[in-house]
């Protein structure tokens, strides 16, 4: 397969952006590549801005390493004539060259060593590109997969263009959900393709920092972002066709689940004040983490990830939709999938006194889904009436998370310290919820009220 010599290139790239980052905030990159005697500047546009532009990237030869912002360069058309740069960040790169056929489909294969450099500070860069210059796309990942089985690799989500910022800035070891910018005029597919790239997009950047530091709100967001996932197949499961997507929504069930035990110590280790109780919870915190990284690490969590990845950019699902005579628009769309998630609430949350504790769970989980459904969705609905119904019906559902976590933590404390052998432990009121449950079931069933009370900004 790399029988044949491969290129070798020394690259120089060079990154701009204005003082305050406007460039970088509103989803535009701009760069200046050196290879050799040659200097190519290229624009991108990966954020919301694009859809103000029939392309996303622009390329032009420049004389040297600065910049030219004439009246070709679209930077000029977003940003006005008074735009003004200056270096970030530079990328000194070894690139290896190597030009595959993989079954009739034509990939470049790239081996990049360096390092992303911004005044003395310097994160090294080791990562492969896949390039397909003609062909199909299953193709590429077949020759990721012969590439993975040789040496273990993982999917990465962030640019060379952001590991230059985050050397400038504080490193982030947190990855919260990012807004969504979605296209009014998308198929339903196309919604569904973003939304899912954006949650693995969020698992992945948290996954790094929890095997690098393991962190613990890098492990929350992990399976926020593993939650949410799986929750976008649910809201457009009528597409989803196939076996497929029930396999992968079950083996990222699995992986969300292997990471639950090592939250629900960190969440009593933030109250263990007793010296004895929190060096045993620490103990058993440490193991579950070794768990949670071996299992990240495994051949079937990189497996899944290449799998989904393949399934989400080749899937039946987006020509099934291309070839249906009759579509709704994604705003039609979203607004029958948000009334089918507040029906779902409505069903399983109108009596919680009536019910055991997991069946509250699943009213949370209930609310969850409701919860991730409105994000997703929200720049769908930009109109005033419509952002200000949204603010108030967040605010009612975070209000309700709130009020259902806290009967959760009231009902799982007690479980995991059983789990651990500290049942009898002297400190173990210390860590546990604490609070009346039928005085915190009656407010949870006001905060559904209100949710359901609530003026749906999707109609």
């Amino acid at each position: 397969m790399f029988s044949a010599r491969p290129r070798t290139l020394s690259q120089r790239s060079t990154y701009f952006d204005t003082a305050d980052w406007k460039l970088f905030r509103e989803g535009f990159t701009l760069r200046v590549r050196q290879t050799g005697d040659c200097y190519m500047q290229r624009v991108k546009a990966t954020g919301p801005s694009k859809s103000h532009f029939a392309r996303s990237e622009w390329q032009s030869a420049v004389a040297g390493n600065s910049p030219v912002l004439d009246h070709s360069n679209p930077l000029k058309i977003e940003f006005g004539d008074d735009i003004r740069v200056q270096p970030i960040s530079d990328l000194e790169i070894e690139r290896l060259v190597w030009n595959i056929e993989e079954d009739g489909s034509k990939i470049e294969f790239a081996v990049d060593r360096g390092a992303a450099i911004s005044g003395d500070r310097r994160a090294p860069i080791r990562e492969a590109e896949l390039e397909l210059k003609d062909g199909t796309q299953r193709d590429l990942f077949a020759l990721a997969r012969k590439i993975e089985a040789i040496a273990p690799v993982k999917l990465g989500v962030r640019s060379k263009a952001k590991r230059g910022y985050i050397l400038v800035e504080s490193q982030q070891t947190v990855f919260k959900a990012e807004r969504l910018h979605l296209d009014k005029n998308a198929r339903a597919s196309v919604t569904f393709q973003a939304i899912a790239a954006s949650c693995f997009r969020q698992f992945r950047l948290n996954e790094d920092v929890l095997i690098d530091r393991r962190n613990g709100e890098a492990l929350h967001q992990a399976r926020v972002a593993l939650r949410r996932l799986r929750s976008a197949f649910t809201l457009f499961k009528v597409l989803l066709t196939g076996d497929q997507p029930q396999r992968l929504k079950e083996e990222l069930g699995w992986l969300a689940g292997n990471l639950g035990e090592a939250r629900n110590l960190d969440v009593l280790l933030g109250k263990a004040a007793d010296d004895d109780l929190h060096e045993r919870l620490w103990q058993a915190r440490e193991a579950a983490y070794d768990e949670v990284i071996q299992v990240l690490e495994s051949s079937r969590a990189r497996a899944l990830l290449l799998d989904f990845s393949e399934w989400l950019h080749c899937g039946d699902y987006l020509t099934v939709e291309a070839a249906a005579p009759d579509q709704v628009s994604i705003r039609d769309f979203a607004a029958m999938a948000l009334d089918r998630m507040r029906k779902r609430l409505k069903r399983h949350g109108q009596a919680l006194a009536e019910i055991d504790d997991e069946h509250r769970h699943e009213v949370r989980k209930d609310a969850k889904k409701l919860r991730y459904a409105a994000e997703f969705f929200a720049s769908l609905f930009k109109d005033e009436r419509e952002i200000r119904r949204y603010k108030r019906f967040i605010a009612a559902m975070e209000e309700l998370q709130d009020e259902l976590g806290a009967l959760n933590d009231l009902a799982t404390g007690p479980d995991v310290l059983a789990n651990l052998g500290l049942a009898d432990h002297p400190a173990r009121d210390l860590v546990l919820a604490h609070g009346d449950k039928a005085s915190l079931i009656r407010n949870a069933q006001l905060s559904i009220n209100g949710v359901l009370d609530a003026k749906r900004f999707w109609r």
